[in-house]
């Protein structure tokens, strides 16, 4: 779900009140339009109409509040205007906890998270932008050598199409489509994680609501719910309630960001040959759910611009490797994790 993260409290209001669309003066303009064009762009205008509607089709009820209808807004002033080169990089260490359940059988284990992305913002119209980008994840896993996997990994596109303003994402649906990998990238290892959500206000310029779904074809379950509140208490002070990543935050001034959070992390890889010391755990090409939780604490220090610089520490309650198709699965005890993130956006 989409991280909302400013430095006062006005930034946060203008962010998550965001305008409606009038999708009836967007129809007749439109229309009046197309009368005045050849047929090559009104066939190319038609394809935007139909895809535009569609989707605010989709989040208009949830949008839909008394009171006088907004129009789409200009496209950002350059006060206003929102960064389009978004870079990010992130590594996670793991330390050493005991596999439970499992008879003394697989030992135990630490782990090594890398993740970089790069993505592009192409302005659609207004406050509609559409991000295409890459990202390439990976988890090394050591300890004992039981016949889970050694690592996984992941090299897939970004490819969203987002609400942005004061670059943050107000609404969005993101597809990332690729392979979900061991060792060798075959044909069924194609995954298509997605995810789509969108913020309204409850009581104006306090609580605002994120309501959002995601799934892949991989994950059990194949969608799962997912959103909150976000409960502004001061201008320096507010709850991030939202799932899978809440936090409570607070930012004593532009530079400094402090977070008391969770991390609820799923992602599904397609395996290899999997033969442990358990004879339920004996599985060939199955694809496996790998998933932290994770809460600890986090600080970041914004002075050196475009650059974010985030350190947390903690602990990650369970590991889980869950082979959901053999019925299948194991677990780790709770161990400390250390996380340090860069994020660039200009």
């Amino acid at each position: 779900m989409p991280k909302i993260r400013t430095r006062r409290k006005s930034s946060i209001r203008r962010l998550l009140t965001k305008p409606e669309w009038d999708t009836r003066r967007l129809a007749r303009s439109c229309e009046i339009q197309d009368r005045q064009l050849t047929l090559a762009p009104k066939l190319m205008n038609s394809l935007r109409l139909v895809l535009a509607i569609g989707f605010l089709s989709l989040i208009s009820p949830v949008l839909a509040e008394p009171g006088p209808e907004l129009q789409p807004g200009p496209s950002p002033s350059e006060e206003n205007k929102n960064s389009t080169e978004l870079f990010a990089y992130e590594t996670v260490y793991t330390g050493k906890s005991d596999f439970y359940d499992d008879n003394n059988k697989l030992g135990h284990g630490d782990s090594l998270y890398n993740d970089f992305s790069y993505a592009h913002r192409f302005l659609v119209t207004g406050n509609w932008y559409f991000r295409a980008g890459v990202e390439y994840e990976r988890f090394d896993f050591g300890g004992t050598d039981n016949g889970l996997p050694d690592h996984l990994q992941t090299i897939h596109a970004l490819l969203a199409y987002e609400y942005i303003f004061h670059d943050h994402a107000g609404a969005g649906i993101e597809i990332d489509p690729g392979p979900y990998f061991q060792n060798h990238i075959t044909g069924d290892s194609i995954d298509v994680p997605w995810k789509v959500w969108v913020t309204f206000p409850l009581k104006k310029d306090k609580i605002f609501a994120v309501i959002g779904a995601g799934g892949s074809i991989y994950s059990n379950p194949i969608v799962a719910p997912g959103g909150g509140l976000i409960w502004l208490f001061t201008d320096h002070l507010r709850l991030e309630g939202v799932f899978p990543k809440p936090a409570l935050v607070y930012n004593p001034n532009d530079d400094w960001e402090f977070r008391v959070a969770a991390n609820l992390f799923f992602e599904s890889y397609r395996t290899d040959d999997v033969i442990t010391p358990q004879a339920k755990l004996q599985v060939h090409n199955a694809i496996v759910q790998y998933s932290e939780e994770r809460v600890g604490v986090q600080a970041t220090y914004s002075h050196f611009k475009p650059f974010d610089i985030t350190l947390d520490v903690g602990c990650t309650i369970k590991r889980r490797f869950d082979f959901f198709r053999a019925e299948a699965s194991a677990k780790t005890d709770p161990a400390p994790y250390v996380r340090l993130a860069a994020e660039a956006k200009f």
